[in-house]
């Protein structure tokens, strides 16, 4: 079943990527690690996972699915050099935690990657809608924007949502961030 909704994201342009960045991005998403999160101790392991998963409970009710979606997104928010908790604020933007959600554009899932990246940097068979595979996919197209406009996290939202230039998404990523996901010293602050 496809949800289809208020969802944010559908506008990312293509762009034609240089064969050196196409063939970084796909060595990128093409590492087939175990998605477990390495923290700085356990005790942050525990606290971080207890407490974001008590926010996200209301969104995702079962506590098995909620808390491999919350490692997933931990793994592949620091394997990209994300902040976790970012990551989980432009979840809420795009998506609003659906995994099927699909926006008016054909973007998919949980971070609403349009089916052109399964093209340019994944193969045949990339299924948008697996949870690793869309994180994987977001957090990595995230990276990018990021580096393309180095560092500026206003200006990379903007590009990956399709809105570069206009404060609303940004400020919304930004919004959702730091009012229900702030935890501890952020790694990364938007700029704007």
């Amino acid at each position: 079943m496809l949800l289809t909704g208020n969802v944010w994201a559908g506008a990312q342009q293509y762009e034609p990527l240089a064969a050196s960045v196409q063939a970084a991005l796909q060595a990128s998403i093409a590492d087939h690690a175990a998605p477990e999160p390495q923290f700085p101790s356990l005790e942050e392991k525990i606290d971080w996972l207890t407490e974001m998963s008590r926010r996200l409970s209301p969104r995702m009710p079962d506590r098995e699915a909620r808390l491999d979606f919350l490692k997933t997104v931990y793994y592949e928010a620091k394997r990209a050099g994300l902040d976790p908790q970012m990551v989980l604020g432009l979840i809420q933007v795009e998506s609003g935690f659906r995994k099927y959600a699909v926006s008016s554009a054909g973007a998919r899932g949980y971070m609403q990657i349009m089916p052109f990246w399964v093209k340019l940097i994944g193969s045949e068979d990339s299924n948008l809608f697996h949870l690793r595979t869309n994180l994987r996919f977001g957090c990595t197209i995230l990276r990018h924007y990021l580096d393309l406009e180095n560092g500026d996290l206003y200006r990379a939202l903007g590009r990956y949502n399709g809105s570069l230039g206009q404060p609303e998404y940004p400020n919304m990523v930004r919004g959702a961030w730091e009012g229900r996901w702030s935890w501890g010293p952020r790694v990364m602050q938007a700029t704007r």
